[in-house]
């Protein structure tokens, strides 16, 4: 895939992102928008890697790290510009790669939002819709923004080391 070549939203994507504006209005409506709120999240972020289901803070990050990996390594050998910068500084590119970037990590969105949820529900006794959306885009989505322009640039410096290897 070039540079040039527009990517739409996946149909699951699609409804990652209706979901998610779902359950943010659904967090603001039954808890509100406050310091105590932001507060609770904070704490419950915190305390969550000592909670039961702690294997979903290595598992969500590890998938969407290797989902980056992989999408780095391709963006090097096919010369793509660095994924997070080109979001943030090429306007007319924002929103292809803001859509590649959910295409390649709406399951592991679906399955952060799912597992923060059986979570709440059986720790918390309750749901926090936004918390969360929260935990799973922070696990989820994060890493791979995070992971994927460093691993270009590590592979474009390798593969520029190694000129003789053949792909």
């Amino acid at each position: 895939m070039t540079d040039a070549e527009p990517q739409k939203l996946s149909l699951l994507a699609k409804l990652i992102v209706a979901s998610i504006l779902a359950l943010i209005v659904a967090g603001v409506v039954l808890h509100g928008v406050s310091i105590p709120t932001f507060r609770r999240i904070w704490h419950q972020l915190i305390e969550r890697p000592d909670a039961p289901m702690r294997f979903r803070f290595i598992l969500q990050p590890l998938m969407a790290a290797i989902l980056a990996i992989r999408h780095g390594l391709n963006d090097a050998r096919t010369g793509r510009s660095p994924y997070f910068w080109t979001m943030l500084r090429n306007p007319r590119e924002r929103a292809q790669r803001l859509n590649e970037g959910l295409n390649a990590t709406a399951r592991i969105i679906l399955l952060g939002l799912v597992m923060d949820a059986i979570y709440q529900v059986i720790v918390l006794k309750r749901f926090y819709p936004a918390e969360a959306v929260i935990v799973a885009l922070l696990f989820a989505f994060i890493p791979y923004v995070v992971m994927r322009g460093p691993a270009a640039r590590i592979a474009r410096r390798w593969r520029r080391a190694s000129p003789h290897q053949t792909s």
